[in-house]
């Protein structure tokens, strides 16, 4: 019996909407806001820098494709993560967008990716405050 998946269907028809779409200078979405309880986290391994690393081996696997190699922006829908709208939110809003996602902007959610590993993203992304 052969089945039929409407899957490709389904992502060409989100990413036509998503491209139409109005971006902000920084592709960010200003709607999407961590709640305050999320954003008030704090990254449990920022005593750690050196953990930064283990972020960037996970930004390499899951984040490059739309953020770029060195996350300034592969995609027009994906803000450069060294950019200062990025880097001017809490540790605990950054936590808080790479587990949910956004589906409005094709960001999509990364809480299957271990906690510890998702604070790591967080290091390497402050680590690229200074390669603007």
């Amino acid at each position: 019996m052969r089945r039929f998946s409407c899957l490709p269907l389904l992502l060409a028809l989100a990413a036509t909407s998503v491209a139409a779409q109005p971006l902000s200078p920084q592709g960010t979405d200003p709607s999407w806001v961590a709640p305050e309880k999320d954003a008030a986290r704090k990254n449990p391994l920022a005593s750690k820098p050196e953990l930064a690393a283990g972020g960037q081996k996970v930004f390499s696997r899951t984040c490059a494709n739309c953020h770029g190699d060195e996350a300034h922006r592969a995609t027009t829908k994906a803000p450069d993560l060294a950019s200062d709208a990025v880097q001017a939110q809490s540790d605990g809003a950054i936590f808080w967008k790479i587990t949910n996602g956004n589906t409005r902007k094709a960001m999509p959610s990364w809480g299957s990716i271990p906690e510890p590993q998702r604070w790591q993203l967080v290091l390497y992304l402050r680590s690229l405050r200074d390669t603007k």
